[in-house]
């Protein structure tokens, strides 16, 4: 299939026009480039389901006050090696770096450390948290869920049960070297990639969506409703549901999502939402673990992890593959060629953003 004609524009013309339109929209400037900052590095590492894409429904979120500018994480409880920390409803890109540098700090001083985060506004790619921790040294570990967010059908279900509920665990390297990083949605696809499609980017993979039929689907508006061109899109309005990946395995991972990130850290899960209620604002839990190679015995962690990775690598690429990567290498490389080339945006995504942009007052860049 041909490539779709998509806006390229460089990365640090993105990131400020990014910030200016948070900063213009509420924000204080410092905020405003945190989250221009970590969107962009969704897009950069080709995640563009949780990037820039994401503007005009983070500053809808902020307009209607669903979440809120300028809040930091309050601690709930603590102990030694762990913390049960309340968002406050804050940007995911403003408290989860605050939670995550809780973890790392407990984590240094005893070996490990769990942290609990509940009631924060979207929180991301959860590969920046990784790539947060293994910078300082940390091995870690994500379980996400999103409270009231109910997207994805069981396995063998037809109804929505399920966040896409994200796991993360990410391995330190050596300084300078991309971590061994794991980051994927327990669904079929995360709710962002039915977006990118339903914006005219990449079509979806077949059996993606199912309709309260049972059919199964790759049309967007199975999960969004009718499709206006360049319009809003509410996953509410669909009558169907993204599929949990791997039938009864990705399934039974979100499920575990569910309890952990919700459940445990007191966030909630994303359902049961009551019909005829009005539905809480939408938030993420996630429930990280922390642990720091040095309390282990393991003097030599990171460069035994290396020669493992390296050991996987040398693995005979199956017909059709011209090389076996290890978790991680293909963000990396995404990262080097859009710094150097610029980011691809769908054109009806830009046309969004532009669109916000100009609600408040401002042009797009030149």
């Amino acid at each position: 299939m041909a490539d779709l004609p998509t806006h390229l524009i460089a990365a640090d013309t993105l990131r400020r026009f990014v910030a200016d339109i948070f900063t213009k929209a509420g924000t204080d400037r410092a905020e405003g480039e945190r989250i221009a900052t970590y969107l962009l590095s969704a897009n950069l590492t080709g995640h563009d389901s949780h990037g820039v894409i994401r503007v005009p429904r983070y500053v809808q979120v902020l307009q209607d006050g669903d979440v809120l500018a300028g809040q930091d994480i309050t601690i709930v409880t603590e102990g030694p090696t762990h913390a049960v920390v309340d968002g406050n409803a804050g940007f995911g890109q403003t408290v989860g770096p605050q939670a995550v540098d809780l973890g790392i700090a407990k984590a240094r001083a005893a070996g490990m450390s769990v942290i609990a985060l509940r009631n924060t506004g979207h929180i991301g790619r959860i590969g920046d948290w990784g790539e947060r921790a293994a910078a300082a040294g940390q091995i870690s570990i994500h379980f996400v869920n999103v409270s009231q967010g109910e997207l994805v059908a069981p396995f063998g279900g037809v109804d929505r049960r399920f966040s896409t509920n994200p796991l993360c665990i990410c391995i330190p390297q050596e300084a300078g070297q991309p971590p061994l990083l794991l980051d994927f949605a327990t669904s079929v696809v995360a709710e962002g990639k039915v977006l990118v499609a339903s914006n005219g980017g990449k079509p979806l993979p077949e059996g993606a969506l199912i309709g309260p039929d049972g059919k199964l689907s790759t049309d967007p508006a199975t999960l969004y409703g009718p499709l206006a061109k360049a319009g809003p899109r509410n996953a509410g309005n669909g009558p169907g549901a993204i599929r949990a990946f791997g039938e009864h395995k990705g399934s039974g991972i979100a499920f575990m999502c569910e309890i952990l990130a919700g459940v445990l850290t007191g966030g909630g899960t994303s359902g049961p939402i009551t019909p005829g209620t009005t539905r809480r604002r939408i938030t993420n839990g996630m429930l990280s673990i922390y642990l720091d190679p040095a309390h282990f015995g393991s003097r030599h962690f990171v460069r035994e992890a290396r020669d493992y990775a390296d050991y996987v690598k040398a693995s005979r690429p199956a017909l059709g593959v011209t090389e076996v990567l290890v978790p991680g290498e293909p963000e990396a490389r995404t990262r080097a060629d859009r710094l150097a080339n610029g980011v691809p945006l769908q054109l009806d995504t830009w046309a969004t953003i532009v669109a916000t942009a100009r609600s408040l007052g401002l042009s797009e860049p030149n």
